[in-house]
């Protein structure tokens, strides 16, 4: 018999994956369309007219997404970077996938640049054995289950976007479209009247730039982890004295706000406020404002809800002039007003930072509840 890494109930068994099941190699896909779905290690993506496997079986990722686990109750076309299981036994599929999922088998072997999974590790997985009938009443039970968990996601993920919506409902309730009539005593101006419009430098070239750097190196990057922020201040790579005084580098100071302007990346829509001096890539826009016409966090919030795709040229790569940049309509209240309706948006803020994080914590506590299921599930204790 078997051992295996834990006391199975009474009945059960220890067994490896290839007594069960013959771990076949998927193949191409044939390019003749139909409407047979095409599964790869991500899932299904596209449609042949004939099916490789008839049968109710588990694709498993073999390359790219190694490990990935689809339980297909159809026929399908398992592609050629996955696994398929040809049963030898009575086995409920779904039995096989649950335990695969909650137990990943790792892509031990490599290809030149993809992690790969070897087929004699997946045919020497440990698998624990029910007879046929408890294996169908527990999936059972376990799809029940999860049937709750995913609609509880589904309810994180819609709280989440009226967390989003939150925020934006407030900056469009703030901002007035360019061009229409203003409040008394706000006016309209073009950024570049009320803040110096700057570009950073290209990239330094060579490990010996930042060996040892002490000060930060805005990159695009940077601005993508974060998507939108008020206090920058970690990035991947930071510059030595040496970089300064062979690159001609461009210094942003603490305060200014940054925004991709060329590439893809203006999409995105990425802002942030630099909370430290940084030099910065010739990719990202600056804007340092005025203090004594502006506050930051006023042109930063109002930047929020300006599509930067709208000023773009050049669709095939996206790019930002500065000279477009700057004259760009900024509504300009008094200063004093400003920093009053800045506080009524940290405000605001804050609620939907709280909102996130407890979603963030629900979402954290949902993919435990599954892994708590699954583990349960298979030491007989559903």
């Amino acid at each position: 018999m078997t051992e295996g890494p834990y006391k199975l109930p009474e009945g059960w068994r220890w067994v490896r994956l290839g007594e069960v099941a013959k771990v076949r190699y998927g193949k191409a896909n044939p390019k003749r369309p139909g409407k047979i779905p095409v599964v790869g290690s991500g899932g299904v993506f596209d449609y042949v007219e004939r099916a490789l496997v008839n049968y109710a079986t588990v694709v498993v990722g073999r390359k790219g997404s190694a490990g990935a686990v689809l339980v297909i109750e159809e026929p399908c076309w398992p592609s050629d970077t996955t696994f398929y299981l040809e049963w030898q036994s009575e086995v409920e599929p779904g039995w096989v996938g649950n335990w695969l999922r909650l137990r990943k088998p790792s892509p031990e072997g490599t290809t030149a640049t993809l992690p790969s999974l070897r087929r004699e590790d997946l045919e020497g997985f440990l698998v624990p054995l029910p007879p046929l009938d408890e294996q169908r009443r527990i999936v059972a039970r376990v799809e029940e289950l999860m049937s709750r968990v995913r609609e509880a996601k589904r309810l994180r993920q819609q709280a989440k976007e009226d967390a989003e919506r939150l925020m934006q409902a407030a900056l469009a309730e703030v901002f007035p479209r360019p061009g229409s009539d203003l409040p008394a005593g706000w006016r309209w101006v073009r950024l570049g009247e009320v803040a110096k419009i700057f570009s950073g430098s290209p990239a330094p070239q060579g490990e010996r730039y930042f060996k040892n750097g002490q000060t930060p190196f805005v990159r695009v990057q940077d601005l993508g982890r974060y998507g939108v922020t008020t206090n920058l201040v970690e990035t991947a790579d930071k510059v030595n004295d040496l970089a300064v005084r062979e690159c001609g580098l461009k210094l942003a100071k603490c305060g200014t706000i940054l925004f991709p302007k060329s590439g893809a990346a203006i999409l995105t829509n990425s802002r942030a406020i630099l909370g430290v001096d940084a030099y910065i890539v010739s990719h990202l826009a600056a804007v340092e404002v005025i203090p004594e016409v502006l506050d930051v966090l006023w042109v930063f919030y109002w930047l929020c809800t300006v599509d930067m795709k709208d000023y773009a040229e050049n669709p095939a790569y996206p790019s930002l002039k500065l000279s477009t940049i700057k004259q760009i309509l900024l509504p300009l209240p008094p200063l004093d007003e400003q920093r009053r309706i800045v506080a009524h948006l940290e405000a605001v803020q804050e609620k939907v930072k709280a909102l996130k994080e407890a979603q963030a914590a629900t979402e954290a506590e949902l993919q435990s509840l599954e892994q708590a299921i699954l583990d349960k599930a298979f030491r007989g204790e559903l």
